[in-house]
């Protein structure tokens, strides 16, 4: 099971023996306010005012998509627990309604277990159910928002800012990121021509945003880390060694991380000073950064959130899986397995959902001077696009041109 935000979104199965049994209307309740919460963000994504409740009606789609997807994702661990006698509660679904803060409506849902898993077959039903239920739902919502492709009049009717100043969209805002599983589908399935919405108004089309969105959510929770359901996959497959997958997840979380700060940290460094100190930060850093910037310019766009993630899961969520008794889980099951981790790997958006702010074009020319401080003519087409060409007074082997041209 799940819970999402606009930046985190993980599950487990959550133990509790000694649960009281939670009313009914507790469930009913919490369910009913998440379709609103979401309608809410719904509306929003429509352009609507969501704090006026007459315009919740144009978030319905992309409610209604979004808590089918929440409700199999759910409902595939409730029943695989009841299938092997471990009791569960009914899905505990969290409402947002938050206008212009919580982007998506909701936190997501969760179950709770009342009784120990048995075995490894039965910690991989339970854990596997969820996320492969819910990727086929998200698969299909996206595949039919994939086929009915409106034209770009629909996002005229959003936006019709963009038509008045003659471009299709922009290239600031928020972007969803990428996905192989989604350039896959865009390559086999939209006729050459067709126009298709950018990754930054994507989640104006309910069946991409949600179908997108829980693609996501499960690879989050396939993440194959302690209580999240590709660690109780990955534990009822491998055992122990369970333990050196997620470790080896986990620092590349945090590299991943590390990439997006890196990447801050170039635009703030590539900038000239007259500073003494900041002149002997550029000579130690701006090398190195320069050469990720021209030759893997990908690892500036890593997530920030997966040092979040790589916090969380650490210390809330744990690395390692509690033991689980049992014998090897056949073969079926493995294949199973693999299936879930081909689908993690496929829906893995390393850039995760990162904004790019509005930047007018800029060009300018920094005064020359007779100092030994690097010159440098800056040509500013957007936030990550920026050439920088050095003097010879800068070390010979990364002043020229043809280095920094990009």
């Amino acid at each position: 099971m799940n819970t999402s935000s606009e930046e985190r979104s993980y599950t487990s199965i959550l133990h509790d023996s000694g649960a009281k049994r939670t009313s009914l209307f507790v469930h009913v309740a919490l369910f009913a306010l998440t379709c609103a919460s979401t309608m809410m963000a719904g509306s929003a994504w429509a352009g609507k005012n969501p704090v006026e409740i007459t315009n919740w009606i144009y978030g319905w789609t992309y409610a209604s998509l979004l808590m089918l997807f929440l409700l199999t994702h759910e409902f595939g661990h409730y029943f695989a627990a009841k299938y092997h006698g471990v009791d569960a509660t009914l899905p505990y679904f969290i409402p947002l309604p938050i206008p212009f803060v919580s982007m998506f409506g909701t936190l997501g849902a969760y179950i709770k277990t009342r009784g120990m898993i048995p075995n490894r077959k039965a910690l991989f039903d339970i854990g596997a159910s969820g996320p492969l239920a819910g990727f086929l739902v998200c698969l299909g919502i996206f595949m039919y928002g994939v086929l009915n492709l409106p034209g770009i009049d629909f996002l005229y009717s959003i936006h019709p800012d963009y038509k008045d100043a003659g471009i299709m969209y922009p290239d600031w805002g928020m972007y969803f990121g990428d996905m192989l599983l989604y350039k896959g589908l865009i390559a086999l399935f939209v006729e050459p021509g067709t126009y298709i919405p950018p990754l930054n108004e994507m989640y104006h089309y309910p069946f991409l945003c949600v179908g997108w969105f829980g693609m996501f959510v499960t690879s989050l929770n396939l993440l194959p880390l302690g209580q999240l359901d590709g660690g109780h996959i990955s534990y009822a497959m491998f055992g122990d060694k369970q333990r050196i997958i997620a470790r080896i997840v986990w620092y590349a979380m945090i590299l991943l991380g590390l990439g997006s700060f890196l990447g801050w940290f170039y635009e703030q460094i590539v900038v000239e000073s007259p500073n003494q100190i900041y002149t002997m930060i550029q000579h130690a850093f701006l090398p190195m950064l320069l050469w990720i910037k021209i030759h893997a310019p990908w690892i500036y766009g890593g997530w920030s959130g997966w040092l979040f993630w790589a916090f969380f899961t650490r210390f809330f969520i744990r690395l390692d899986h509690p033991p689980v008794p049992g014998e090897p889980i056949g073969f079926i099951r493995q294949i199973l397995g693999w299936i879930a981790f081909i689908i993690f790997i496929s829906t893995f958006a390393f850039n995760g959902i990162y904004e790019i702010p509005r930047v007018e074009p800029v060009q300018f020319k920094l005064q020359e001077d007779s100092t030994s401080v690097p010159k440098k003519f800056l040509e500013m087409r957007s936030l990550h696009d920026i050439q920088t060409t050095y003097n010879h007074s800068f070390p010979s082997d990364f002043s020229t041109s043809e280095l920094l041209s990009h």
